[in-house]
């Protein structure tokens, strides 16, 4: 049992910088400006919904992906690690402040925005999914699988109620704030894709195969 809150919190832990539902609340409420109040709730409901079920469909099939390609274990958490490093970098050394003022554009004529952007790329985007599928090679039963589904619910709560919020969110704490968040959120990132290579170059496994390889 204990093993299972433990996963479940890995799962909040890695995931909420990823994710970073406060910055995300920005581009929601640029996306919604001037729509209805019940409107913006029903696309923040639709966003999240849409964002545990891509999470959970890479979370079991990252498996079967990986058997499939034959990929292993210690090369999904060193690739995994890559990946979510460069969303960190991106993050700490931003290069373009979100979307152009043509994707803006077009995002407002959009009459549902719950899937694109919002789902994807912004809550579901590259990192939280590489991060799921690392985080699926920990799991080797249906509990600990249920333990990231359950971290990723808790995730789609935080996200959905942090959304409702934006309007206050983006008003008390200012550009310079949530500069300032996505930089915090940067550097926990990185931290966490870090110790994704960490965990992957000193797997067993691999370091079994390397000195056989070397004849040691």
């Amino acid at each position: 049992m204990n093993h299972f809150f433990e996963l479940t919190l890995t799962t909040v832990a890695a995931l909420l910088p990823i994710i970073n539902p406060f910055s995300t609340a920005a581009l929601f409420l640029g996306l919604t400006e001037g729509d209805l109040p019940s409107w913006r709730r029903q696309q923040a409901k639709m966003g999240v919904i849409y964002m545990v079920a891509i999470l959970v469909v890479f979370l079991l099939a990252g498996t079967l992906i990986m058997s499939f390609f034959g990929i292993s274990l210690p090369g999904v958490r060193i690739a995994g690690g890559i990946l979510v490093g460069r969303v960190a970098i991106g993050m700490l050394y931003p290069r373009d402040e979100g979307f152009t003022d043509a994707a803006h554009k077009e995002n407002r004529q959009r009459k549902d925005v719950s899937f694109f952007p919002l789902a994807m790329p912004s809550l579901a985007g590259p990192g939280a999914i590489a991060v799921i599928i690392t985080l699926a090679t920990l799991a080797t039963t249906v509990t600990h699988y249920l333990a990231i589904i359950l971290g990723v619910l808790i995730m789609g709560v935080i996200t959905y109620l942090t959304l409702l919020a934006s309007n206050f969110i983006t008003r008390w704490l200012g550009v310079t704030g949530m500069q300032a968040m996505t930089k915090i959120m940067g550097f926990l990132i990185f931290c966490i894709a870090v110790q994704f290579v960490v965990n992957g170059v000193t797997d067993p496994d691999l370091l079994a195969k390397i000195k056989s390889g070397l004849g040691l």
